[in-house]
């Protein structure tokens, strides 16, 4: 998806405003989850924003998605931005977030999302990183507990014996 970045969308510095970025990359995620579940699917949570160049007026935003892993109802997208010279076709990248997005029924219920089958190292290096962000946000959310997070009572094992060494 791309957009560019017209006056109306910048702050007073000429900088793409943070929500407008954050409205786009919404919408890339749910176009994403949509095309892999053929349902609506709803945001359900926004995680690891992270804004590491801005974006000047003028400037082409690219914005690329895709369905790191499926859950039950939920999966995790993830977004990938560059902002590009349109003389130069350079890019640089600017941003990156993780979106968990919800299938929904007619009814607005839950809907089952098919699997993911990660193909290659990258996708599946994904996958697994995806299971582990999900499980660390319902550990925060109170919606397990330290002992049934497993994958992250491992890496703060891991964390801590690198410590010590």
């Amino acid at each position: 998806m791309s957009e560019i970045v017209l006056p109306n969308d910048t702050n007073s510095l000429g900088n793409l405003f943070g929500g407008r970025l954050l409205q786009w990359m919404d919408i890339c995620a749910a176009i994403s989850a949509q095309r892999h579940t053929g349902r609506v699917c709803v945001t359900a949570a926004v995680d690891s924003v992270e804004f590491h160049s801005p974006i000047r007026q003028g400037e082409i935003v690219v914005l690329e998605s895709q369905v790191n892993r499926a859950f039950t109802t939920s999966m995790e997208v993830e977004i990938n931005v560059w902002a590009e010279q349109a003389a130069t076709l350079t890019r640089r990248k600017c941003n990156r977030a993780y979106y968990t997005f919800v299938s929904i029924d007619d009814d607005g219920r839950p809907q089952a999302v098919p699997p993911i089958a990660p193909e290659g190292e990258d996708e599946l290096a994904r996958f697994e990183a995806a299971a582990q962000r999900r499980e660390f946000r319902l550990l925060l959310a109170g919606r397990i507990r330290l002992t049934e997070a497993t994958r992250t009572a491992q890496l703060l094992r891991d964390v801590t014996r690198h410590e010590t060494e």
